[in-house]
C-alpha cells in the first residue's frame, strides 16, 4: 500500500528549535549598527524586539527549548504531514522519489505561523500589546494577524502596494483576524511620504514596507515592537521545526533525502526545512544537494553581491553580510510577492558562499506550469512562491529520468495559493509576464550598497 501521508505522532513533535550557528563552517560576520557601521551590540535591538528574541538572535546554544504556550499553539496544526508525490512521479515517469512537507495546512495557510506564534508570545510576556510588520504576498501578514489574535494583541501590517492590489482577499483575511492593513508606501509614515513624493507610481517593495513598519515601532516610545517574517536568526530558528519533523517522518519509513529544495526570498521556509538536514552535512559529511529557488525577476543569490547591506530601503535596519541586489532595488511585480526581497538571511548566504548550498532561478511562467502539474496530480493548489520549489523538484526528477538515478527528493510545500487566483487567472489567460532583469538595474542598485566589510 502506497504511503501517501507519513504522519508523526503528536507526542513526538520536537520540543526545541535547532540553531545552526554553532555548526556553521565559518564564523557568521557580525551585524553592523546602521549609524556607526560598527558591530552591533545586542542592546541596540531593544527598540524593535523583546529580550527573549534578542537572546535567540545571538544565542550560541545548538538547541533552544520551545515554550509550553507556543507548543500548545503549534498543536493546532502541527505536526504537519509529509507526503510522497506518487502521482507526480508517475506523470514524470521518473525513478526519483518525490516527498514534500505540507506546511499549507496551518491556519494561515503557510509555514509563517511557526515564527509568528513564537514572536507574538515573546512580545506578550515582555508586556508588549501591539506589533507592526510588513508583508509581501500576505502570508506573513496573515500569520502575524492570527498570532496576535491568539495572544490578544494589536497588529498593523504594511502590505507591498502591488500585492495589496493583486490579493484583496488576503488583505481581508488579515482584517478578519483584527489587523490593520496599510498599502505601502503610505502616507502614514514619514518614510512612506518621502517615497511617494519621489516615486508616486511605485509598485512598492518589501524593503520600503519594512522601513515603514520599523519607523512606527521606533517612534512609539517602546509601546510597539516590530516583527519580521524572515531573514533574522531567530526567525529561521523557529522554522526549523519543519525540518526536524521531516527527519523523523522520513526515518520512520527508512528514507533520507539526496536533494532538499525550497523557494527562497528572505530564506525562512527553505532554512526551516534545510537546516536540520544541513546539520548532518556539516557535522558528519552527509552528501545532500541543497537547492534554494528564487525568481529571475529578483535573483538575490544567483546574481547579487555578497556584501554588507541594509535590510530595508530606508537604511534603518542593521547591516547584514548577505547576498544582495541593493537595498534600493525594487523588483518587478511578479505574483510571488514573498520572494520579492533584495537580500537574504546571513546564515543562508554564508552557506551558499562556501558551497554547502546552491541556488537556482526561474521565470514565473515555468513555475506556474509546474504548479498546474502539481495541482492536477496532488490536488493541492500551491502558492506562487511554493511553485518555484515545485519547478526545481520536477526538474531534478527529470534529470533522474535521463540519468536513471533513483534519487530521493524532498521539498517544502510552504503555502497554498487559495488567495492567489489572480495569478492563476493571468497564467491561464496567457497574460503572465516573465521579467528579464536588466543588469543595469542591478548595477544601479548595487552601486548604493555601503562600502564596508
Amino acid at each position: 500500500m502506497n504511503q501517501y501521508n507519513i504522519l508523526l505522532d503528536p507526542a513526538k513533535m520536537p520540543d526545541a528549535w535547532y540553531n545552526i550557528i554553532p555548526d556553521l563552517p565559518a564564523p557568521l560576520p557580525p551585524p553592523l549598527h546602521p549609524g556607526t557601521l560598527q558591530p552591533l551590540n545586542p542592546s541596540d535591538l531593544a527598540v524593535l524586539f523583546p529580550p527573549g528574541l534578542i537572546e535567540q538572535e545571538v544565542s550560541p546554544k545548538p538547541m533552544i527549548s520551545i515554550p509550553g504556550e507556543v507548543m500548545d499553539a503549534y498543536r493546532l496544526w502541527r505536526p504537519t504531514p509529509l507526503r510522497r508525490a506518487y502521482r507526480l512521479e508517475k506523470l514524470l515517469n521518473t525513478p526519483a522519489k518525490i516527498f514534500y512537507k505540507n506546511e499549507s495546512v496551518s491556519p494561515a495557510g503557510s509555514h509563517k505561523l511557526n515564527t509568528a506564534t513564537a514572536q507574538a508570545y515573546y512580545n506578550k510576556i515582555s508586556g508588549i500589546q501591539e506589533l507592526t510588520t510588513e508583508t509581501g504576498a500576505g502570508q506573513w501578514g496573515t500569520a502575524l494577524s492570527i498570532a496576535c489574535s491568539m495572544f490578544k494583541m494589536k497588529c498593523t501590517v504594511y502590505m507591498v502596494r502591488v500585492s495589496f492590489q493583486q490579493k484583496p482577499y488576503r488583505r481581508s483575511v488579515m482584517q478578519v483576524y483584527g489587523a490593520k492593513v496599510v498599502s505601502s508606501p503610505s502616507n502614514t509614515t514619514d518614510y512612506g511620504k518621502k517615497v511617494l513624493a519621489e516615486l508616486p507610481n511605485t509598485t512598492g517593495s518589501l524593503g520600503i514596507a519594512i522601513s515603514e513598519a520599523i519607523e512606527v515601532a521606533a517612534k512609539s516610545g517602546g509601546k510597539i515592537k516590530y516583527s519580521l517574517g524572515s531573514v533574522l536568526n531567530h526567525v529561521l530558528l523557529h522554522q526549523t521545526i519543519i525540518g526536524q519533523e521531516a527527519k523523523l517522518q522520513m526515518a520512520s519509513i527508512g528514507e533520507y533525502p539526496d536533494v532538499v529544495i525550497g523557494c527562497c526570498g528572505g530564506g525562512s521556509n527553505f532554512a526551516g526545512l534545510a537546516f536540520p538536514f544541513a546539520q548532518d552535512k556539516l557535522r558528519n559529511g552527509k552528501k545532500i544537494d541543497f537547492i534554494a529557488v528564487e525568481p529571475k525577476a529578483c535573483p538575490t543569490l544567483t546574481r547579487g553581491l555578497y556584501a554588507y547591506d541594509f535590510g530595508d530601503t530606508g537604511q534603518m535596519t542593521p547591516l547584514l553580510k548577505q547576498y544582495t541586489l541593493g537595498h534600493d532595488f525594487v523588483p518587478s511585480g511578479i505574483h510571488a510577492g514573498g520572494l520579492r526581497y533584495h537580500g537574504v538571511a546571513a546564515e543562508l548566504a554564508l552557506l551558499v558562499k562556501v558551497g554547502v548550498m546552491r541556488a537556482v532561478a526561474y521565470h514565473q511562467n515555468p513555475c506556474f506550469e509546474a504548479a498546474m502539474m502539481f495541482s492536477q496530480t496532488e490536488s493541492i493548489l500551491p502558492a506562487p512562491e511554493s511553485s518555484h520549489a515545485i519547478r526545481s523538484a520536477i526538474d531534478e526528477a527529470l534529470k533522474c529520468k535521463e540519468s536513471g538515478q533513483a534519487k530521493t527528493i524532498l521539498f517544502n510545500m510552504s503555502g497554498h495559493g487559495h488567495f492567489d487566483m489572480t495569478a492563476y487567472d493571468d497564467y491561464l489567460s496567457g497574460k503572465l509576464e516573465d521579467f528579464e532583469l536588466d543588469q543595469k538595474a542591478i548595477d544601479a542598485a548595487e552601486a548604493k550598497i555601503p562600502k564596508v566589510g
